[in-house]
């Protein structure tokens, strides 16, 4: 019987050290997995696994919606818990994206902001112009 003593502790390094084919560990929920021999077997290729390299691979892996056989599969690739004390702020490359997408989204409606109201205000000059002939 194990206990909590026995479970293995990933360092960040160590998660880091293993972003290879030939050696790639996922971060999932706060466990490490080694997923090396799925990686061609993927449904999704294998691209989409490689793209969460050295990350928290979670929003990832939730935003897919894993079967229950997905899931099944999990814990014979379990290697063990991710360090608790470590800079858990790691962003996946999915979110790191998507955190793009929404910055430029951002940037641009900012943009448009000042240029809207601006363009409003002179097709109304120009509006009044044209029907009164002053402004």
């Amino acid at each position: 019987m194990s206990t909590s003593t026995d479970k293995k502790i990933v360092t960040l390094e160590e998660l880091r050290a293993h972003k290879t084919r030939d050696s790639f560990y996922a971060l999932i929920h706060g466990k490490v997995y080694d997923v090396t021999k799925f990686l061609d077997e993927h449904p999704g290729g294998d691209e989409v696994i490689l793209a969460e390299a050295g990350q928290d691979a979670t929003e990832a892996f939730e935003d897919v919606g894993h079967s229950d056989e997905a899931r099944a599969l999990l814990p014979d690739m379990l290697v063990g818990e991710f360090e608790q004390n470590s800079e858990l702020k790691l962003k996946s490359g999915a979110a790191a994206a998507q955190a793009n997408r929404v910055s430029g989204a951002v940037e641009q409606g900012s943009n448009l902001m000042y240029f809207v109201p601006l363009g409003l205000l002179g097709a109304y000059f120009g509006w009044r112009f044209y029907t009164t002939g002053a402004l």
